[in-house]
């Protein structure tokens, strides 16, 4: 099944979020969201044991954005990365399927014991 075509997209400095609308729906992802689930080597690695967690991305903002033919963005973060090539399938899949992939990254956070704020180190003390 074929994502639905992105009539429109715009980049909103201020909530530092990218709103997609494939044809009458509209979706609002966070750019710590889109930074997280980078399509890119460096996050996803070149298989899924190879994947690194992006851990203290909460304050992460999208200072450009590149059109890659006319299927794909080029996201350029504000923490220097822009490798990943964010097709418009993938970009549909990121939204339609945002609630279950942000509790999924949450948890495996949880697991890892670490965090969204780069400036917060929290110690756990079993009591």
């Amino acid at each position: 099944m074929n994502a639905p075509t992105l009539t429109n997209i715009q980049l909103h400095t201020q909530s530092k979020a990218l709103e997609l609308q494939f044809g009458e729906q509209r979706y609002s992802l966070s750019a710590e969201y889109l930074r997280v689930y980078s399509p890119s080597a460096e996050v996803r690695g070149h298989s899924p044991s190879q994947a690194v967690l992006q851990t203290g991305k909460i304050n992460v903002a999208i200072d450009d954005i590149k059109t890659v033919g006319n299927y794909a963005v080029q996201l350029y973060f504000s923490d220097g990365h822009n490798s990943g090539i964010y097709t418009f399938s993938y970009l549909h899949e990121l939204a339609t399927k945002q609630q279950d992939y942000w509790q999924d990254y949450l948890q495996r956070l949880e697991q890892a014991k670490a965090n969204r704020d780069p400036d917060l180190q929290v110690v756990r003390i079993g009591l």
